[in-house]
């Protein structure tokens, strides 16, 4: 499982040309599930995320989590994190979870972000053509694949 997050002051997901869901500031979270993945990887990544200390404290230093600033959270599906692009010039997406696969993970991700963070959980239309609107703050921007943890 392999996640962007950026740090946001604010984030929208429109589709067909209508507002979704959108937060203030907070954490949009762009999550890829490849085959390999289990609930033990949903675990794991919600374990990490809920402590990550990506904002900043009454110094500046990125000492605080999005719990401890009271941030929202926006989740959005994003199965071309597990690109392959050794070969050729059009990516593969071998290692990208099937529908049947990914989506009960997806919904057990949001799930237990909401259980854990306490709050709710924004998030896009899993498969859907969404337009994915942020306004960075910082940036920051992090990578995290539970394949690394």
């Amino acid at each position: 499982m392999r996640i962007v997050i950026q740090r946001v002051s604010n984030a929208s997901v429109t589709i067909d040309g209508k507002i979704y869901s959108q937060i203030n500031m907070g954490m949009l979270i762009l999550l890829g599930i490849e085959t390999s993945d289990t609930a033990e990887d949903v675990e794991k990544l919600v374990a990490k995320i809920v402590k990550l200390r990506i904002f900043g404290d009454e110094n500046s230093v990125m000492n605080l989590s999005n719990s401890d600033v009271n941030g929202d959270y926006l989740v959005v599906s994003q199965f071309t994190l597990h690109a392959e692009t050794k070969k050729g010039n059009r990516p593969s997406y071998i290692k990208a979870a099937r529908p049947e696969q990914a989506i009960p993970l997806y919904e057990k991700f949001v799930s237990l972000l909401k259980k854990e963070s306490g709050k709710e959980v924004a998030t896009g239309v899993f498969g859907a053509d969404m337009q994915v609107a942020l306004e960075n703050d910082g940036p920051v921007t992090i990578i995290i694949d539970t394949k690394e943890l």
